[in-house]
């Protein structure tokens, strides 16, 4: 929310890359609000949580909507951040507000369709077979379809973005001090980016694996939920909490340690403690 709330009231924050950050910090707080509503249904009747009940299918569902929503915005600012730097050096292609509002309707439009299709029927409601353990009444072969493609994708175009920033500002730099040039400027840069894509990396590892890992044991076990009780679901839980840690942790990595939103949050903070 402050995230949001700083951009919306600085002008000067209106730019193209500032979307896509006020957009993925919607997407967290979208993933907190799910993650509350089916924290709420666990407290008030927990037997919907573990064996599965109709209650359980748009809470999940909006839950999964919102983490692709993160997971989509996360890729978009990578190739937003690739763009800008490999098109620098050319006037034919600039990233514009336009193209970015168009990637934000476009992710929210797949996160939609793919996060609401147990909502269409492909759901377990009434049958046993194939209905998964952790997140009944899912299909397994939904979270399957689900979890590996976007799995992919938030690895590996995030890991191809950066490390081509870093190539490219590294390049830029050799030309800069064969020509004898100060470097300087690149070398920080360069510092800047590497350190922020360990930090994605990081961040990302921490927060999805073991919901994947949670997939593939979901897909591979043969138990019925009785026997899993309690020590999967607490599991289970684990997983939601650094989904929604992951929530806390982009804020922090992509937009409040840039330095202009920094001030500009601090100018807005002194600008209401004077009113």
């Amino acid at each position: 929310c402050t995230v949001i709330f700083t951009r919306m009231a600085t002008k000067d924050l209106h730019k193209p890359i500032s979307i896509l950050f006020c957009n993925l910090a919607f997407s967290d707080l979208f993933t907190s609000f799910s993650g509350f509503w089916i924290s709420m249904l666990f407290i008030t009747n927990p037997d919907i949580t573990v064996f599965g009940s109709k209650d359980m299918l748009a809470p999940y569902a909006l839950y999964t909507t919102s983490i692709l929503s993160t997971i989509y915005n996360l890729v978009s600012i990578g190739i937003e951040r690739y763009l800008a730097v490999a098109e620098s050096m050319r006037t034919r292609f600039r990233v514009a507000r336009n193209h970015c509002i168009a990637a934000v309707l476009i992710n929210w439009v797949l996160a939609f369709f793919l996060g609401c299709l147990p909502l269409m029927g492909w759901n377990c409601l009434h049958m046993e077979k194939n209905r998964s353990v952790l997140y009944s009444p899912f299909c397994v072969d939904y979270l399957i379809f689900i979890s590996i493609p976007n799995v992919v994708v938030a690895f590996i175009v995030p890991l191809f973005t950066y490390l081509r920033i870093i190539i490219i500002l590294r390049k830029r730099k050799l030309r800069m001090k064969a020509c004898g040039q100060a470097t300087g400027t690149y070398k920080s840069a360069e510092i800047q980016v590497a350190r922020t894509s360990i930090f994605i990396w990081l961040l990302a590892l921490i927060s999805y694996a073991p919901f994947f890992a949670g997939v593939i044991f979901d897909a591979t076990n043969h138990q019925c939920h009785a026997d899993l009780y309690p020590g999967v679901y607490i599991f289970r839980n684990c997983t939601a909490m650094l989904i929604t840690m992951n929530c806390l942790g982009n804020p922090i990595i992509y937009t409040l340690k840039t330095k202009t939103l920094g001030a500009k949050l601090k100018a807005l903070k002194c600008l209401s403690t004077n009113r």
